[in-house]
Formats: C-alpha cells, sequence, structure tokens
C-alpha cells in the first residue's frame, strides 16, 4: 500500500515559487525650482512691457502705440537706466499674472480631485507685445470618465474669466480718453464684453479712443486667451468640452472649427490661420472612457462655456490686419527687396 501524499507543495517547492508583484505608479516628480524659475521670468517680461504701457498711459497715448516717439516693444534699456521704472509695470504684470494662474489652477485642482497626475502651471517668458506666451500644465495619466474630462476642461475658461470681468470693470473705470491725435500702429478690437462694461459704466467715449489702463489691457488678454482655449476643436478646453458632451461629434465640429479660420483669417485677422493650423494638427483626441454619458448640470455648463466664448471671442483682435491687408504689403516688400537686390547685383557685376 503507497503513503499518502500531501495535496500541498513541500516547503522547498512553496519557497521557490514566483510570487506576483503589484506596481504602484506615483505621481510625476515636480521640479519646482524650473516652474518657480519661468514663474519669475515670465513675472520680469511681462512687468517689462507692463511699463512700457505705464508709460504710454500717463502719457495719454494708446497702451500699445509703437510709435517711433514712443518706447519700444521690450524697453529692457529703458529699464536699465532707470530700475525703479520696472515697478511702472506691477499693474498690468499682477493682473495678467492672477487671471493666467487662476485659468490654470482650475485645471490643476480638478485634475487633483479626480487623481490625475499633472505638472503645476508652467508659465512662458517671451519678449513680446505682452511679454509671455501665456502658461500651460501637462496631464500625465489618463483621465478616468467624460465627467473628469469636462469638469477638468471647463474648470480653467471659469476660473480665469470671472478675474478677468473684475480687471475689466477696474480698468475700464480707469481709462481715459487719447490726447489729440495720436494714434498707433497696433489697433485692437474689443469683444463683447468690453462694449457691455462700458455701457456699464456709463462710458460715452469709444473703446478705440480710449488709452486703455493696464489692468484694462491685461483684462483684454486674459479675455482674448479665454477664446483661443474655448475654441471648439482639437484638444483645446473648448475641445475638451465637446468631446466630452459628444466624442463622435468632436472631429466634424474641430473640422468646421478649421475650416471657419480660414475665410476669418483672410477678411479679419491673419493670426487664425495659425490657430487653423494648430487645431489641425492637433485635432484627434486622446481615448477617454465614453461611459457614463455626461449630463445634468454638466450640459448647463456647457451652455455657459458657449456664452463666455461669445463674451470674449473678438473676430478681429487687430484691426487693419486681415490676409487681404497684410499680404499686399508682404508681396510689395518682397518686390522691392528683389528689385534692390538684382540692382545690387548690376551694379557690383558692371564695376567688374
Amino acid at each position: 500500500m503507497s503513503e499518502p501524499t500531501s495535496p500541498f507543495l513541500p516547503a522547498l517547492e512553496w519557497e521557490q515559487k514566483p510570487r506576483p508583484q503589484v506596481w504602484i505608479i506615483g505621481p510625476p516628480r515636480q521640479r519646482w525650482w524650473l516652474y518657480g524659475l519661468f514663474l519669475l521670468l515670465t513675472l520680469f517680461s511681462t512687468m517689462v512691457v507692463g511699463a512700457r504701457m505705464q508709460f504710454n498711459f500717463l502719457h495719454q497715448q494708446p497702451v500699445f502705440s509703437l510709435n517711433d516717439d514712443t518706447l519700444p516693444l521690450f524697453p529692457i534699456a529703458w529699464i536699465a537706466q532707470h530700475p525703479a521704472n520696472l515697478l511702472m509695470g506691477l499693474p498690468f504684470s499682477l493682473t495678467l499674472m492672477f487671471i493666467l494662474l487662476a485659468h490654470e489652477m482650475g485645471h490643476y485642482l480638478y485634475a487633483r480631485h479626480y487623481r490625475v497626475h499633472t505638472t503645476l502651471p508652467f508659465f512662458v517668458p517671451f519678449p513680446s507685445l505682452i511679454g509671455t506666451l501665456g502658461a500651460f500644465i501637462r496631464i500625465k495619466s489618463p483621465i478616468p470618465s467624460r465627467a473628469a474630462l469636462f469638469d477638468i476642461g471647463i474648470a480653467g475658461p471659469i476660473a480665469g474669466f470671472i478675474p478677468a470681468c473684475l480687471a475689466l470693470l477696474v480698468g475700464i473705470s480707469l481709462s481715459h480718453p487719447i490726447a489729440g491725435s495720436a494714434a498707433s500702429e497696433i489697433q485692437l478690437g474689443f469683444p463683447l464684453a468690453f462694449h457691455l462694461a462700458a455701457r456699464l459704466l456709463h462710458i460715452a467715449t469709444p473703446l478705440s479712443t480710449l488709452s486703455l489702463h493696464p489692468i484694462a489691457a491685461a483684462a483684454w488678454v486674459g479675455m482674448f486667451a479665454t477664446a483661443l482655449n474655448l475654441l471648439p476643436g482639437g484638444q483645446l478646453d473648448g475641445g475638451h468640452i465637446v468631446f466630452s458632451i459628444s466624442p463622435r461629434l468632436h472631429r466634424w465640429i474641430s473640422l468646421l472649427t478649421v475650416v471657419a479660420l480660414v475665410p476669418f483669417g483672410k477678411y479679419l485677422w491673419t493670426g487664425w490661420f495659425l490657430w487653423a493650423v494648430l487645431l489641425a494638427l492637433t485635432g484627434r483626441h486622446p481615448r477617454v472612457p465614453h461611459f457614463p454619458d455626461v449630463s445634468g448640470r454638466r450640459r448647463t455648463l456647457a451652455l455657459c462655456a458657449a456664452i463666455m466664448l461669445v463674451l470674449t471671442f473678438t473676430p478681429a483682435p487687430f484691426t487693419h490686419s486681415s490676409g487681404r491687408e497684410v499680404w499686399p504689403e508682404i508681396r510689395d516688400e518682397s518686390r522691392g527687396t528683389l528689385h534692390d537686390l538684382r540692382d545690387g547685383i548690376r551694379r557690383h557685376l558692371h564695376r567688374k
């Protein structure tokens, strides 16, 4: 008779059996020093252009004036000669930075709420008309649901739109008419929110003849950035909102937005061509679970996002800069350059 066998493995074989391993993916490491450095650089660059705006405002000039008798676009030499002038840029810089920070923190906080790994707001300094290219965050992990995508996408525009409206009311009330016949090569177009604010504050002077206070200029930039982010296409905030409402329609609405921006670029502002290309390149949305559906109050908030887009959208942010007006100038300048180049070559050959 054979000995009974145990149903369990011998001790040695049991210990040699590989054990299952569980991997826990932690949040990405944040480079705090890098975010802080670019925050300070952006604060400095916006203060430099803000100081120029304050100088123009105090001299009753258009705030974005680039005439020969005014300061240059990025007056770093003027700041270096008189460092105290940098403090003149605080009203514009702090207002704009707060609007941008509020927008990105809206995304960031809701991403944290849904346990979505994301970076801190990253500010981009640039010696441009407004001193920055804006701010952004990067999402580092999948978004768990369409509801989470909707909340993360719409939180930014709402968080940035509220301080922009407050800055608009304060800035418009502090603005004054431009002195005499002073004019600027850069003439702004204004969104509906500016016209409503002027009517609310009983300002009879046309907005185009106002020397905007730097706080109002920061509100203009903030609303322009809000409108760009709310464009219903691609991976912009507006595209996230559309995808969360209807993933099937996202591709077609993105395509229609790209097509609509082409005539906008020809007849209103050439910059729309760039945005059409960007939307065309980023039209495909990352995968998000299609279920459960988005309904209830979120669909009402989607209507609020559409209203924000209407209030902040400026068809021609800079007047006299449509494709029909810019292309002939570029063509004439290129022809003049080629003509001068041919004359130079002929004179050089004639000397030989």
